[in-house]
């Protein structure tokens, strides 16, 4: 079986997840090759073995390169979609060229990524853009979807995109999974080092872990902060952290920021909306305690009390709370840190995920041939 992967980003969760899932179909018989968003996450892809191109699509409305781009997914079984852009730009192309069409729908625009699994939740912007995202984008990814298979990494997620018009026999709930990097937590730091991995902008939450942060250094042991990402905020983010003056280090966008977890404590993920967050997972998978929000698909991955700890959105003392119950306790952040690499094995280890995706590939295959 020939399966192509199309991605046109060059950073985030779809990245990691594509670049985990990959190898995994690789190793369990598939030939397998990748249309990369750019040279960095190509070299990537081929330091694991895989065969990679950058073919970049810089925007939804970059037909010239999609068309330059499409003779390349001829002779596939199966073109794997990553982002909506790829869907947009090659979904159709794939199907006329004769191959089955599988997209994984990894998030929903920001302005609506708060309302998964929360009821009383409403889209966040200007009424009129929330609006047209709500029934008219919803619906126009809905008619696309139509092309193929979608997987979906959350059951939070995929109700939702159900409930708005989804066609659910099209709907696959596969998780993402990771491989396990270390069978028990490292050794505690002093300060106690928490770490967070996230773009820098609203639905992340960073400005709530920041005033966290600061109530927390008035009632706890000192801490220090690791944030890893960029966005638009970082300049107000850094301000804060200085007004505050908290023990923080915004270290931006890093390659291989798996291994930097390994130096923390505890991982935070205060986000006002997720699906299945990759950055968890990768948390979890080397034992560190996950202090998150309930939002998305985040309580399908930490159990509360158990793994870590689950906050409301927005909730600064909340947050401060539970950051401190746990700063001031290591012996508990190392059994939550065990109790994480017991869920992963069981639930969402990487050995389990070229079978499972392979096994969705053909069953789309044999569906093509009836």
């Amino acid at each position: 079986m020939k399966v192509v992967y199309v991605s046109t980003l060059t950073e985030g969760g779809p990245v990691s997840h594509m670049l985990n899932l990959a190898p995994a179909v690789a190793h369990a018989g598939a030939h397998v090759r990748l249309l990369c968003g750019d040279s960095d996450i190509a070299a990537r892809a081929r330091d694991l073995g895989l065969d990679a191109e950058v073919a970049p699509l810089r925007n939804k409305a970059d037909i010239a390169r999609a068309v330059r781009m499409w003779p390349r997914l001829r002779g596939a079984d199966i073109v794997h979609t990553q982002d909506r852009r790829a869907l947009l730009l090659c979904g159709a192309a794939a199907r006329a060229l004769g191959a089955r069409l599988v997209h994984t729908y990894h998030g929903l625009p920001e302005e609506l990524v708060g309302l998964p699994g929360r009821p009383g939740a409403r889209p966040v912007g200007p009424v009129v853009r929330s609006a047209w995202l709500l029934h008219g984008h919803l619906r126009v990814e809905a008619l696309l979807v139509r092309l193929g298979a979608l997987v979906v990494p959350s059951q939070t997620l995929a109700s939702f995109l159900a409930a708005h018009g989804f066609p659910t026999r099209r709907i696959h709930v596969l998780p993402s999974r990771i491989d396990i990097r270390r069978w028990e937590p490292g050794p505690p730091h002093q300060p106690v080092r928490l770490v967070a991995v996230a773009r820098l902008e609203r639905h992340k939450g960073i400005d709530v872990l920041v005033e966290a942060c600061a109530r927390l250094a008035e009632q706890a042991p000192p801490i220090h902060l690791d944030i890893y990402g960029d966005g638009s905020l970082r300049p107000d983010l850094e301000r804060r952290a200085r007004m505050h003056r908290l023990n923080a280090t915004f270290h931006g966008q890093v390659p291989s920021v798996r291994d930097r977890l390994l130096e923390a404590d505890l991982f935070v993920l205060p986000s006002r909306g997720e699906n299945l967050p990759i950055t968890i997972l990768e948390a979890m998978a080397i034992g560190l305690p996950v202090v998150a929000t309930r939002v998305g698909g985040i309580a399908e991955l930490v159990q509360d009390g158990v793994t870590g700890l689950l906050v409301e959105p927005d909730d600064v003392d909340g947050l401060a709370n539970a950051l401190a119950a746990l700063v001031d306790d290591p012996e508990r952040r190392a059994a939550m840190g065990r109790s994480g690499i017991r869920r992963i094995a069981e639930r969402f280890d990487a050995s389990e995920a070229g079978t499972e995706m392979l096994d969705l590939y053909r069953q789309q295959l044999c569906a093509s041939s009836t």
